[in-house]
């Protein structure tokens, strides 16, 4: 899969989540975001890549949901 659609993919569940008119939809956008991340992650590490490890850490879910429930 081509990492520029997965990026792009990413940063539109991002915005979706960010306009979110309840909480639960924003949680679904997150959760999302959260799995596409990892997708990223573990394919970025399968080529070598160091940024692997940036997009592993946001695909837990807390670091998400951390920031929404402190608004």
């Amino acid at each position: 899969m081509d990492f520029n659609r997965l990026y792009a993919d990413h940063q539109t569940l991002l915005v979706a989540a960010e306009r979110a008119p309840s909480e639960h939809l924003r949680a679904l956008h997150e959760d999302a975001a959260g799995m596409l991340a990892g997708q990223i992650g573990r394919m970025q590490r399968a080529l070598g890549a160091t940024a692997a490890t940036m997009w592993e850490g946001l695909a837990g879910s807390d670091g998400f949901h951390a920031s929404a429930a402190s608004r």
